[in-house]
């Protein structure tokens, strides 16, 4: 009798937590080094201060993320989905209330899942205990379709920027490609390696600017990343700027960053499950038609 009352129990979290609130996040880039794995992981540890449980899924082939914790992946999630892992296997704790998911062999099987496949992820996802709050996605730049599916399967989705003019231009010519391909009119821009907040406040306004005199796209000012020495020491410490240099400007940008990312899901949206997520993923996964995002 205790067996099955602990079963019972154990299936009614699970369902539970299929249909609790969970704000997905994606951050793109429209080019390499301009910080956005060691914002993701910076911001992470923010948030599960904050009592978040925080989940980090890696579309990436390279380990940067994982890195940046002195970690590095053993499995990817495509092996949970096919049996040969469990998903605890798969999920690295890098921190309290941290974990990553490495999926970069899983999304570019996406397009192809069968129904079985399909129901199998929703699964492996639905028993993660304990369930996550917050799920932050780092984009792959070169997703085989153009574009990775989990940056257009999420309410948000930040636009990571540098500040040399390389950077600008190529998220520019991301952005009118998402637009344009599957008419994606809401994105917000986060400046990194900023000197100034005026700097980056700057940068975002010419975005916006030129995105709305053509009709492009609406961009909003989701904040800025100094350009701060104490990041690049935590990073080669494989640490987070926040628990070694607690004062530090990257730091404090950290925690504003946080605090503004929670506001943004209004109480007055019905915001999705990991089950809603999972089958607007695999939808998309299945429509994204590279010409047009090339185009």
């Amino acid at each position: 009798m205790a067996e099955r009352r602990g079963d019972q129990a154990a299936g009614l979290r699970r369902l539970f937590a299929a249909r609790r609130s969970v704000q997905f996040v994606s951050f793109v880039a429209g080019s390499v080094g301009v910080g956005r794995s060691t914002l993701l992981a910076n911001l992470a540890t923010c948030l599960a201060r904050r009592g978040k449980e925080v989940l980090l899924v890696d579309e990436n082939s390279g380990d940067d993320l994982l890195a940046y914790f002195g970690r590095q992946a053993s499995c990817d999630l495509l092996q949970a989905i096919d049996g040969q892992k469990a998903i605890d296997d798969v999920l690295v704790g890098v921190a309290p209330g941290v974990r990553v998911l490495p999926a970069a062999l899983l999304v570019r099987q996406l397009a192809r899942l069968a129904a079985g496949e399909q129901q199998r992820l929703i699964d492996c996802l639905r028993a993660m205990t304990p369930a996550a709050d917050v799920v932050l996605i780092d984009t792959s730049l070169d997703h085989p379709l153009g574009f990775s599916p989990l940056g257009l399967a999420t309410r948000e989705t930040i636009i990571v920027v540098s500040t040399s003019g390389q950077s600008i231009t190529e998220a520019y010519a991301l952005i009118k490609r998402v637009s344009l391909g599957y008419a994606r009119r809401s994105f917000r821009i986060l400046v990194t390696k900023a000197r100034t907040a005026d700097e980056a406040q700057a940068i975002h306004a010419n975005m916006a600017r030129l995105t709305h005199s053509r009709r492009i796209a609406q961009i909003e000012y989701a904040g800025h990343v100094p350009n701060d020495e104490h990041l690049r020491l935590a990073a080669r410490l494989c640490q987070p700027v926040t628990a070694l240099f607690p004062e530090a400007p990257a730091a404090k940008a950290s925690h504003c960053l946080a605090a503004s990312l929670l506001d943004w899901q209004n109480d007055d949206e019905v915001a999705g499950g990991m089950d809603d997520f999972v089958q607007q993923l695999v939808h998309l996964s299945q429509r994204i038609d590279p010409i047009a995002i090339y185009a």
